[in-house]
């Protein structure tokens, strides 16, 4: 990868989208994540305005403050970054007063979990509108495209998403190259949805490296035939998720009426 001539294509990109669409800037949830940290970075190259957004529900210590270390560097290093904290955990937490809890608590977990990615979504909309900003999305190639590994309509809620097109390994270089801090870089990834520091791999079952292959061996129109032992393993997991999460992959269904009946 052209890293160098990556980044700049992407934020002209950005910069172009925004400008077209007669916007102030972007703004990002930031995670204390690779992605946001990159997707964040990347707007602020813009020099247009960008705002960061910390949305707690209940965070682990390290991803807060991963996330705060994060934007006081941005805000060193750009002018164009303000940034601002909207604690969601008493929203959450009212939240679940309103709705049953009863049922199978792993059912329960991950309903929760993708309300909080809503809830977040809701929150950038907001500040978005109000301020006159496109919201920016922070999923990668593998998660968008790959296993659906996002909320529908939560962080998959999103303006524009200047990152999707780049594989996990290419976030990583791109980071480098942008001097994303190196706590960032070596924190295990973690989408953040339930209060504790388990991982991306410790939910799917596979590392990012692991189902990169794995998409890149379904592109080339491997089968399960093709591989045993872990390989077999994780492309069968990446299989599962892909078809599991296809929804969120393709468009809308739409209900098309026969023209004979309008």
């Amino acid at each position: 990868m052209q890293t160098e001539k990556v980044v700049k294509h992407i934020v002209k990109w950005l910069k172009d989208y925004a400008t077209n669409a007669k916007v102030n800037g972007f703004v990002v949830g930031i995670s204390g994540g690779i992605d946001s940290a990159v997707t964040s970075m990347l707007c602020a190259e813009t020099g247009l305005k960008v705002l960061c957004v910390e949305m707690p529900i209940h965070q682990p210590i390290s991803h807060v403050s991963r996330g705060q270390e994060h934007i006081k560097l941005l805000k060193d290093r750009y002018p164009n970054v303000t940034s601002i904290v909207t604690d969601l955990t008493p929203v959450f937490e009212e939240f679940k007063t309103e709705v049953p809890l009863d049922g199978k608590q792993a059912i329960v977990d991950m309903a929760l979990a993708n309300t909080r990615a809503r809830l977040r979504m809701t929150t950038l909309y907001y500040h978005a509108g109000l301020s006159g900003l496109l919201v920016a999305g922070t999923g990668n190639k593998v998660e968008d495209f790959g296993v659906g590994f996002y909320t529908k309509y939560g962080d998959g809620g999103v303006d524009l998403s200047p990152i999707a097109d780049l594989l996990k390994s290419e976030v990583y270089t791109i980071a480098e190259y942008l001097k994303v801090s190196d706590t960032i870089i070596n924190a295990a990834p973690s989408d953040g949805l339930f209060g504790d520091e388990r991982s991306d791999e410790d939910q799917i079952g596979a590392s990012y490296p692991e189902l990169e292959w794995a998409m890149k061996m379904k592109v080339d129109g491997k089968s399960e035939t093709d591989f045993s032992g872990r390989e077999l393993e994780v492309f069968k997991i990446f299989k599962r998720y892909n078809t599991n999460n296809l929804h969120k992959m393709i468009p809308i269904p739409i209900c098309e009426i026969p023209k004979d009946l309008l």
